[in-house]
C-alpha cells in the first residue's frame, strides 16, 4: 500500500485554516502558483475539489468542512513526534522510573530525589531495584528493564553512557567505646580487630587489603553482608568494624546510634559514583530530565 504525502495533509490544514490560495502559500513559504498546484494533487488523492469559488474568495467543501478537525488533529500529532526529541510534558509525565543501586545510596538520596521528581513530575513513580550479585549490569541495561545503575563497582560494556555523580572516601566506624580509641591508631591496630564487608557479590577482600600487604598486615574479614544497613547495626554491640562511605555519616548522626568514626590509617583512592544508562535513552527527554533531576540531587550535601 502507497503511503500518501504527509506534505499533502500539511498543505490541507493550512488551506482549510486560511481559506485562501494565497494565505496558505504565505503560511507555507512557497509561491500561489506552487499551493494552487498542490491544491491539485489534494483534489485528486481525496476526489473532492476541497475550495471552490465563491465571488473573489473560496469556501470549503461539506467533505473539507467535515474533515477540517480530523485533519488539524493529525497534523498537530505529527508535530508532536518531531517536537518530542526535545521537549517532555513534565507535569503530564505518567511514568515509572526503575533505578538499580545499593541501600546507601536509597538512604541518603532516595527521598530527595523523589521530592525533585514530584515538585516537576507529581505522577511519576520512582522505583529502588536492588543490587544483583550476579554481575548483569549490562544485560538489564540493554533489555530496558531498568533505566539507571548507580554504583562505583559497574563493569560496563563501551556502548553504556556513564556519568559521574559524586566522589566520597572511606572512613571506618565502630562503636563509641569501642578499643581501637584508646591509642593511636595504625594500620597494625586497625587490622587486629574483626572487620565487616559489605558486598553485594559476597567478596571480602578490597583495596583496603592490597593497601595493608603493604604495611605486612593483614585483616580478618568476620562478616560479610550484602547491605551497608544491616552492617551498621551490627556495630552496637560488637567489636567489629566497618569501612564505609564517609558521606553517610550524617545519616548516622540522625539515626543516633553510639557509633563514632575514624579516618582509615592506609591510603585509599577515592570513590566515583556513577549513573549508567542504555543510548535507547540517551535522547529520550523524560530519561534526560530523570538524569539531570539526579545530577542535581548528588550536587547538594544530604
Amino acid at each position: 500500500m502507497q503511503l500518501p504525502d504527509m506534505n499533502l495533509l500539511v498543505a490541507l490544514d493550512a488551506l482549510l485554516d486560511e481559506g485562501s490560495v494565497v494565505g496558505a502559500a504565505q503560511r507555507m513559504n512557497l509561491s500561489p502558483a506552487a499551493m494552487s498546484r498542490t491544491l491539485g494533487r489534494i483534489r485528486d488523492a481525496l476526489g473532492d475539489p476541497i475550495l471552490v469559488r465563491a465571488g473573489r474568495g473560496l469556501v470549503p467543501t461539506p467533505r473539507a468542512l467535515a474533515l477540517r478537525e480530523q485533519v488539524a488533529t493529525l497534523v498537530e500529532q505529527a508535530g508532536e513526534v518531531f517536537r518530542s526529541a526535545d521537549e517532555v510534558d513534565l507535569p503530564k509525565l505518567d511514568r515509572a522510573f526503575n533505578i538499580r543501586t545499593n541501600d546507601l545510596f536509597i538512604a541518603l538520596y532516595g527521598a530527595q530525589l523523589l521530592r525533585r521528581m514530584h515538585e516537576q513530575a507529581p505522577r511519576t513513580v520512582l522505583r529502588f531495584v536492588p543490587e544483583s550479585p550476579g554481575g548483569d549490569d549490562d544485560s538489564v541495561l540493554r533489555d530496558g528493564r531498568t533505566d539507571l545503575i548507580i554504583s562505583s563497582t559497574v563493569d560496563l560494556g563501551p556502548e553504556i553512557k556513564v556519568q559521574s555523580l559524586f566522589q566520597t572516601y572511606y572512613v571506618g566506624l565502630a562503636r563509641r567505646d569501642h578499643p581501637i580509641f584508646e591509642q593511636p591508631i595504625t594500620a597494625h591496630s586497625f587490622a587486629s580487630y574483626p572487620q565487616i564487608s559489605v558486598s553485594r557479590r559476597g567478596r571480602a577482600n578490597g583495596p583496603i587489603d592490597v593497601e595493608l600487604a603493604n604495611f605486612r598486615v593483614q585483616r580478618r574479614v568476620a562478616l560479610i553482608t550484602p547491605s551497608f544497613h544491616s552492617a551498621l547495626f551490627s556495630l552496637p554491640d560488637s567489636d567489629l568494624i566497618l569501612p564505609m562511605p564517609a558521606n553517610i555519616l550524617n545519616s548516622v548522626h540522625k539515626l543516633g546510634l553510639p557509633l563514632r568514626s575514624f579516618e582509615i590509617p592506609v591510603p585509599l583512592e577515592r570513590v566515583t559514583v556513577l549513573q549508567a544508562w542504555h543510548p535507547r535513552f540517551h535522547n529520550d527527554p523524560a530519561h534526560r530530565w530523570l538524569r539531570q533531576t539526579l545530577k542535581a540531587c548528588c550536587s547538594v550535601d544530604p
